[in-house]
């Protein structure tokens, strides 16, 4: 897991500076990033050789994330995965749905 750590490190900074008002949780060792009156937004999670991005009410973006059914997930395995355009498109259209309460 140790070179999953610039990746979960670079996500973490990129949902946190794409999101004010914040709030972070940690809870079976996942992190929870949510809002206010919105609730939990999405998960992030580090397994053996990726890391889950996964958005709540991924299946309402456009489009959405590759994996899952109503939350919608994406594997991350690198750097360059983590940087693609559609993975901040992703944190941003999450803001716009209610998250898991």
């Amino acid at each position: 897991m140790p070179a999953l750590q610039p990746i979960l490190a670079y996500l973490d900074r990129t949902i946190r500076d794409a999101i004010p008002g914040l709030e972070y949780g940690v809870k079976w060792k996942k992190a929870y990033y949510g809002l206010p009156g919105k609730g939990w937004l999405m998960e992030m999670v580090a397994y053996d050789v990726s890391v889950n991005l996964v958005f709540f009410a991924g299946a309402k973006f456009d489009p959405a994330p590759p994996l899952g059914e109503g939350s919608r997930y994406v594997k991350i395995r690198s750097l360059d995965e983590a940087r693609a355009p559609e993975v901040r498109d992703w944190i941003g259209q999450a803001t716009k749905h209610p998250g898991w309460r």
